[in-house]
């Protein structure tokens, strides 16, 4: 095993959208009455009637999006990640996340929910235009003058139309729909690896989910901020720990892609690395024993720490392959063990990146998921390589 060296804190966190775990099932071994975290850091959307948001254009470079087949991971070698990334991003439509009574003088009515508008659905278009955001949906309502307004949604897998007639508020001067949405987010992730040659890279080793509706958030946009990790919050059985940080001014890249097993994009200028390309670990490859992994607590700087894998799924296709379990004595005393904000943390074994840390167990933070390098390469797609 290699020492432990320290990477400076190359400033790439990953923001992002109101995220909540999946229930996959658990990695062979695992009781299913345990209860897991993913361990990304996140930030509840706002729950609010429509109002102005800030839009944000976002560069997106023009790139080829091609996928790793299985054939092409033989002999491939990508730089290990470790570093904090921030992200913010905007999702496809706005998506309804409440309800509220509107004061009128006729007494308190709702609208949507008897337009039949129901939480999780979301809002595609508006009178046959796309909407852009909750600002845009705050337009068509306030400007409507009472008219009805023709809404295009989804409902799972299923899209349908619905009139919906805003009403006048006394109380605001204003006509009100009665419903809470919500159309960004941003949260704090880790970089898996970087392909030193192109700037693209994957992390997280999970999708970014809506907290409601526990789907993969369509994302519309999404840029990178750099990040500082300010402090850790260390976990505790029943209550998991997290990495707090803040975001610093400007972007470092573009958020292209989010899949159940992780999210991938490009940084504006590759990072500058301590660390030689290494080859991966193909899932027959990995072993249970001794490994390390690559994580930024509030030092500034990549720490390396010592890890045990165990109960290895060979057939696991998601995000929860084998059982990750922190025997370091310092991550131990600074963190607990897994925190919210170590997904993505790259996995190092036999000097192959072999996976990335997903989750913590809830009742337990010394020990969570990891997934195959091999399942967050094959079908993603990876730019300009």
């Amino acid at each position: 095993m290699m020492k432990k060296q320290a990477w400076k804190l190359l400033c790439c966190l990953l923001l992002m959208s109101a995220v909540a775990c999946s229930c996959m099932a658990p990695a062979a071994g695992l009781s299913t009455t345990q209860k897991e975290y993913r361990t990304q850091s996140v930030a509840a959307f706002a729950m609010k009637e429509p109002t102005t948001i800030p839009q944000q254009s976002v560069h997106t470079a023009t790139v080829s999006l091609p996928a790793f087949s299985p054939e092409e991971l033989e002999g491939l070698t990508l730089c290990p990640g470790g570093m904090p990334f921030g992200v913010k991003f905007y999702t496809e439509g706005v998506t309804v996340v409440g309800f509220c009574d509107v004061e009128t003088t006729q007494g308190k009515i709702n609208p949507a929910s008897n337009a039949g508008l129901r939480a999780k659905d979301i809002i595609l278009k508006v009178n046959g235009e796309t909407l852009s955001g909750a600002s845009e949906l705050t337009d068509y309502i306030e400007n409507c003058e009472g008219k009805t307004l023709a809404l295009r949604i989804r409902r799972g897998k299923d899209e349908f139309d619905v009139s919906l007639t805003p009403i006048w508020c006394d109380a605001e001067s204003r006509y009100k729909t009665g419903i809470w949405v919500r159309d960004s987010g941003a949260g704090i992730g880790t970089v898996t690896f970087v392909l030193p040659e192109t700037g693209a890279f994957a992390g997280l080793g999970h999708g970014i989910c809506d907290a409601e509706t526990g789907e993969l958030v369509a994302m519309k946009r999404g840029t990178i901020s750099d990040v500082t990790i300010s402090s850790v919050v260390r976990g505790a059985a029943g209550a998991p720990g997290e990495l707090k940080g803040y975001f610093n001014p400007g972007k470092t890249g573009a958020l292209l892609g989010n899949s159940a097993c992780g999210v991938w994009g490009v940084f504006s200028q590759v990072p500058k690395s301590d660390y030689e390309p290494m080859p991966i670990g193909l899932r027959n490859e990995i072993r249970e024993g001794d490994a390390y992994i690559l994580s930024t607590l509030d030092t500034g700087k990549i720490g390396q720490y010592d890890i045990r894998i165990s109960n290895i799924n060979r057939d696991a296709t998601g995000s929860k392959c084998f059982t990750v379990t922190v025997t370091d004595p310092d991550l131990l005393a600074l963190s607990g063990g897994i925190v919210q904000g170590m997904s993505g943390s790259p996995i190092i074994q036999d000097g192959k990146i072999v996976g990335a840390v997903t989750h913590v167990l809830i009742n337990d933070p010394t020990t969570g998921y990891g997934i195959f390098l091999e399942n967050m390469l094959v079908g993603m797609p990876l730019m300009a390589r």
